[in-house]
């Protein structure tokens, strides 16, 4: 594992522990010398992780589509920034250049990211891991919904857990270093 994609918000919140989780992951990366990619921008979550990692001496690749380079304030100071023509296009170079997948809390386009990710992780278009930061139980109703639709048979067990959810980074670094993609097929023999 060479880089982390982080998803989170281009606000900061309302709660200062996001902003310390946000610190938090950055730590993390800069421990386990891992790079980090995230959406480009300067503000919010998005630009305290990425300062944290810069800070400490750690590669910072941001992906920003042109609609959104001013909107965000792409960050002037990453390693590496990339603006791209769209949405979609941002989204398919951040997984290209990510060996894994983090969201800290965020808004629709966090969790879109994330449930993106997710789909192609269950779909084995890519095998690799995916976590939610679970910072002051921020994502609790998702973990929720999650297990509920396990319980009701429209995840798999084995689907549900792709998405790892911890409240600490390293930790949730840590269940990277050995995760096993999921064997089981996306439609098994009932479902067809």
């Amino acid at each position: 594992m060479e880089r982390v994609c982080v998803y989170c918000g281009s606000s900061p919140g309302h709660d200062p522990a996001y902003r310390r989780a946000a610190r938090e992951m950055g730590e993390a990366l800069l421990d386990r010398d891992l790079g980090l990619v995230f959406g480009g921008g300067s503000v919010g979550l998005m630009g305290t992780v990425a300062d944290t990692v810069l800070d400490g001496g750690g590669e910072v690749v941001g992906v920003i589509p042109e609609s959104l380079e001013a909107k965000e304030v792409a960050h002037g100071g990453v390693t590496e920034l990339e603006v791209v023509g769209s949405m979609h296009e941002r989204k398919r170079r951040m997984v290209e250049h990510s060996d894994g997948f983090v969201a800290l809390p965020g808004g629709l386009g966090t969790l879109e990211e994330l449930f993106e990710v997710l789909t192609w992780a269950q779909l084995g278009i890519h095998e690799k891991p995916c976590g939610v930061l679970n910072v002051g139980g921020f994502y609790d109703g998702l973990v929720s919904h999650l297990d509920g639709a396990a319980e009701e048979g429209f995840v798999s067990p084995a689907h549900r857990d792709l998405a790892q959810v911890d409240t600490d980074p390293a930790a949730l670094l840590d269940a990277f270093e050995s995760y096993e993609p999921p064997t089981e097929p996306k439609v098994g023999p009932e479902d067809t």
